[in-house]
């Protein structure tokens, strides 16, 4: 496994000769103070003035948004706040109602969704998109880019694409390995477990050999004896040099594997910064816990007082001791 490589800035030009070491980097993301909107050393992504309305409502409002290059960012929030439509508008899957936003320095405006993913920008859905009546096999070849064989004037004449579907075929069998799917290659995907489609799908996105994977909700459904698998993944894909940014709701999976976490409310970015920094932000709280807003979650006194008000709320999203964003706090703050 590489654990680093040169690094480039977001023009595509060098900005450092030494090899990085993507695990063990610990310079500064931000350039400057951690806000909402705040600029980044080395972003991968940059998005100014994004806004999307169905009807009269505001689902995403982002004035401006950078994804730092190599680190993996959580984008939290919500629900509602327009975690997903934001996935879709910079993905090529929605279009906004204006707005502009770069990848590598390269504008992706109107861009169709198949050709940001082939520019290297690829992403996974809440639910997953297996494609159930193809084998598992099949569902990774598809994923793969460049087959001449995908042309009709072409399809018939296996000597101009046989030695391709070879490679592509080699890649898929490497990667089900790697995701423990390789005894599942010739089943249908449609027999595949919750979490297996979406480590079927997380493999099928690295046929692209992409530069930033964007994750959906990855542990949505998934079974707890598979979370730690999906975990490990998501680690591997920022070792291996890639950009990670992933939507989730667990806050305790938040904390262990995000280096920068993006806060969303109401469609705007209203907080930004190092988890540990961003839990005990107001504006989070806020966000989270509506007119509990005067309380802090990083404060051990202020969580035994919010438990105490919210011991009724069973539907509460900060929850109580037992669950809910204030047991993963509490779990964290035991010696």
């Amino acid at each position: 496994m590489s654990t680093g490589s040169t690094e480039y800035s977001a023009t595509g030009r060098h900005a450092a000769e030494e090899p990085v070491d993507y695990m063990t980097d610990s310079r500064e993301i931000a350039d400057g103070e951690a806000a909402p909107g705040c600029r980044k050393r080395d972003p991968i992504v940059v998005a100014d003035n994004v806004t999307r309305a169905f009807g009269g409502m505001n689902a995403v409002d982002v004035e401006h948004l950078e994804i730092p290059r190599h680190k993996i960012t959580a984008l939290i929030g919500p629900n509602g706040a327009g975690k997903t439509t934001l996935f879709n508008l910079l993905t090529g899957f929605d279009t906004p109602n204006s707005g502009s936003w770069t990848f590598e320095g390269r504008s992706l405006q109107g861009v169709s969704s198949y050709k940001v993913a082939r520019m290297g920008m690829v992403r996974t859905f809440q639910l997953t998109k297996v494609m159930g009546k193809l084998t598992v096999m099949e569902n990774m070849r598809l994923g793969a880019t460049q087959q001449p064989g995908e042309r009709l004037s072409r399809a018939l004449f296996k000597g101009i694409w046989g030695s391709r579907e070879k490679e592509i075929t080699e890649q898929a069998d490497r990667l089900l390995e790697k995701f423990k799917l390789d005894a599942k290659k010739d089943d249908y995907a449609a027999s595949l477990s919750g979490g297996q489609r979406k480590l079927l799908e997380m493999a099928r996105a690295l046929m692209v050999k992409p530069k930033l994977v964007m994750l959906d909700e990855p542990m949505a459904g998934v079974n707890p004896a598979l979370t730690q698998s999906l975990l490990d993944h998501i680690k591997n894909l920022k070792a291996e040099g890639m950009t990670v940014l992933f939507v989730e709701h667990d806050m305790h999976m938040v904390r262990h594997i995000a280096d920068w976490v993006v806060v969303m409310a109401e469609g705007k970015v209203v907080a930004e910064g190092p988890p540990g920094e961003v839990m005990k932000n107001p504006a989070v709280i806020d966000a989270y816990l509506g007119a509990h807003h005067d309380v802090d979650l990083g404060d051990a006194q202020g969580i035994k007082e919010l438990e105490a008000e919210l011991e009724a709320d069973d539907e509460s999203i900060a929850g109580t001791e037992d669950a809910g964003i204030l047991s993963k706090i509490k779990e964290e703050e035991a010696p």
